[in-house]
């Protein structure tokens, strides 16, 4: 514990000095002082002025993400064999209150409000001190107005404040990443951070480039647009890298986002060439300021890339009424993951490049080797996916690559006395899985566990067999008695029927997996953090060895460190292609060292695999099937109230629980979430702590 706590402090304290760089930068204490002796003591023959930036702007970031990791494997190890969770101070509890639910920000905890603001006061004083010291230097000459001279200098600096956005753009899209962890976020929560921090640099970068469009007019400069500078800032680079940014923005507007995905999907992926432009546009040097985000998503990436690229061993499908999914894998008695995760799955018989985020229903402690998610009906792709499985002639073999699964780190609902889980629809998928670890908890660790009120809204009676989901396919109800387990049921578009309606049929179709596919693993093995950590650590110091060998005989005799004669182009290109090779050498030998450990498991696994469908033995097709054709108040009917013709009354029931320490989860459609989260800041009900569970993905 003593060990965590120093890391905790070293981080906080690391990131503190990589922070007050970026506040000082500005400053003329930071150039003159600051920087000047800096770039003396560090513009070698090896690495140049690359050199200083490597080590004030990459440096101290990638040395938190690898510390991260071995502090993260710590807490992992801790929180196994730890049974029982502290309850979440009072003081923390009122910071996460929702403080701000409205379009477009959504809902907004104190603690995110403080920081956005936070973060927009230092966009502020960057440029504005940006703003004052350089136009303290001007002086109108060779016929130039002062104004124009502003205008030159106002431009360049809203370019550095577009470089100080970049470098948090990528941080909450590197999944696997040790630093959202460390603050206690997901990539799943923090995507919006990602969407604000990608409104804002698009809009400085656009600024940035029409100041400099009228700069050029304005000075007769307007050649200045197609040229292509050898060795210093190339303008053509930059406007291609601008173009790519406003095509990936311009379909992000939510209309064309929700109407048109796969065409926001594709564009997105223009942010490589976005990248590579940028980096020829402004040189490796000043590209090496937002390089950590960068770096670390491009490890996290090509690490997705090798975990996909064989086939998931899928094992079965069930089809329930409401148009649902339930896809079950083989996965590795070593892949652990927490309640709340999601997994990225691909079909490629039904989009080869399409990829689409699920949580993950099963509990790896309850189902060590099965992991389950659902899918709804609802957009073109889960349509194309529900007509694939539902046809009469089936395939006996799906095609799938997984992804992840990526979650947060704790169990941290079980710090609550009881639990208020608020669904709409299929917003119930994450609620399934915390379910399932409370039943494992208490049947068998045998320790306390919350209470749990279950508030679920369905359209019609045929989803209400979700509800059977609450159990994997092997448990029965009496896994159930055990939970202090209460269930409100709303069908809200139907009136009550006759028992002697039309029974509904779950349809279960077995799969026969071929040997090279596999079940899902820990991409670096059970002790992944540990080797995240040195694959970060060693690609990095490999990349420094090569362009340091790179500076010293190759480019050095040529500039001599004056940056005014070897290409920007041909520099980056290097830089680039070292920073891939490293990357790809280092985490593919991390990767084959722990894919010996996967490959025995797999065959154990595939010799204690689901029936098939020419060996189905009744029992399985008897525990599979029955529980899921009756309807929740036959399976579960000590726990469970079902209501018709109605909304949940959420205020009434809200304001109704008891107990000091609520913690309210809602999952859903937005309206949804934003009225739970209004009740809960409401004031009305200070036991009350709400938890939005979002769908940014």
């Amino acid at each position: 514990m003593a060990l965590i706590k120093a890391m905790q402090l070293l981080v906080t304290v690391v990131f503190l000095g990589w922070l007050m760089i970026w506040i000082m930068m500005p400053t003329n204490t930071y150039r003159n002082t600051w920087s000047t002796p800096l770039r003396t003591k560090t513009d070698s023959t090896y690495f140049g002025r690359q050199g200083t930036n490597i080590l004030i702007y990459a440096f101290p970031i990638l040395f938190i993400s690898v510390i991260g990791c071995i502090y993260l494997h710590l807490v992992k190890r801790n929180d196994n064999n730890c049974q029982r969770y502290r309850s979440i101070s009072s003081t923390r509890l009122v910071w996460k209150r929702p403080v701000f639910v409205n379009w477009p920000l959504g809902i907004v905890s104190g603690i995110e409000l403080t920081l956005c603001l936070m973060f927009l006061g230092l966009l502020i004083w960057f440029y504005s001190e940006y703003l004052v010291t350089g136009f303290s230097r001007l002086q109108s000459s060779d016929g130039e107005k002062l104004w124009q001279e502003k205008l030159d200098s106002a431009a360049i600096r809203l370019g550095l404040v577009g470089d100080l956005c970049c470098a948090f753009l990528f941080f909450p899209v590197t999944r696997g990443s040790s630093i959202l962890p460390l603050l206690g976020l997901t990539s799943e929560s923090s995507i919006r951070y990602h969407v604000w921090l990608g409104h804002i640099t698009l809009a400085v970068f656009t600024a940035h480039g029409v100041c400099y469009i009228i700069y050029w007019a304005v000075t007769h400069q307007i050649d200045e647009m197609v040229k292509w500078a050898n060795a210093d800032v190339s303008n053509v680079a930059g406007e291609i890298a601008l173009l790519a940014g406003l095509l990936m923005w311009a379909t992000t507007i939510p209309r064309i986002r929700r109407k048109m995905f796969e065409l926001f999907f594709y564009t997105h992926q223009l942010y490589v060439v976005f990248l590579i432009f940028y980096l020829m546009h402004v040189g490796t040097a000043h590209f090496c300021m937002i390089l950590p985000g960068v770096y670390l998503f491009m490890i996290d990436r090509f690490l997705r890339l090798l975990q996909s690229r064989n086939n998931a061993r899928l094992v079965s499908a069930r089809l329930l009424p409401s148009e649902a999914i339930e896809l079950n894998f083989a996965k590795s008695p070593r892949l652990t993951f927490e309640p709340l995760s999601t997994v990225f799955i691909n079909v490629p018989g039904v989009s080869p490049l399409q990829w689409h985020p699920f949580t993950v229903t099963s509990s790896s402690n309850l189902e060590p080797e099965r992991l389950s998610l659902i899918i709804k009906k609802e957009g073109s792709w889960t349509q194309k996916l529900y007509a694939t499985l539902a046809t009469p002639h089936v395939q006996d073999r799906l095609h799938v690559k997984v992804e992840g699964p990526y979650g947060p780190m704790s169990k941290h609902f079980l710090r609550y006395d009881s639990l208020v889980l608020v669904s709409g629809g299929s917003g119930i998928t994450p609620f399934i899985s915390i379910i399932r670890e409370l039943v494992y908890r208490r049947t068998t660790l045998n320790v306390p566990i919350p209470a749990v009120f279950l508030i679920s809204a369905f359209k019609t009676s045929t989803d209400l067999t979700m509800l059977d989901l609450l159990l994997p396919i092997s448990g029965n109800v009496s896994d159930l008695s055990r939970l202090d387990l209460q269930i409100e049921a709303f069908v809200t578009r139907e009136k009550p029927k006759s028992s002697d309606g039309a029974q509904n049929n779950i349809r279960t179709v077995w799969f026969k997996p071929f040997q090279s596919d596999t079940p899902l693993a820990p991409v670096l093995g059970p002790n992944g953090w540990l080797w995240l950590g040195a694959v970060v650590a060693s690609s990095f110091v490999a990349f420094l060895l090569l362009i340091g060998i790179l500076q010293r005989f190759y480019i050095y005799p040529i500039d001599h460190n004056t940056n005014e004669i070897y290409s920007y182009a041909a520099r980056s290109t290097l830089n680039l292609l070292f920073i891939c090779i490293c990357i790809m050498v280092t985490a593919s030998l991390a990767v084959t060292v722990n894919k010996g450990g996967n490959s025995r498991e797999a065959k154990q696994i595939q010799s204690v695999d689901v029936p098939t469908p020419t060996t189905s033995p009744s029992s399985w097709l008897h525990n599979g099937d029955r529980e899921l054709e009756s309807l929740p108040q036959e399976s579960l009917v000590k726990a469970t109230k079902v209501h018709f013709g109605g909304r949940p009354p959420l205020k009434k029931m809200l304001l109704e629980c008891d107990g000091s320490n609520v913690g309210v989860m809602a999952s859903g459609p937005r309206g949804l979430r934003h009225e739970v989260a209004d009740i809960c800041s409401s004031g009305l009900a200070d036991n009350l702590h709400f938890e939005s569970i979002s769908f940014s993905w």
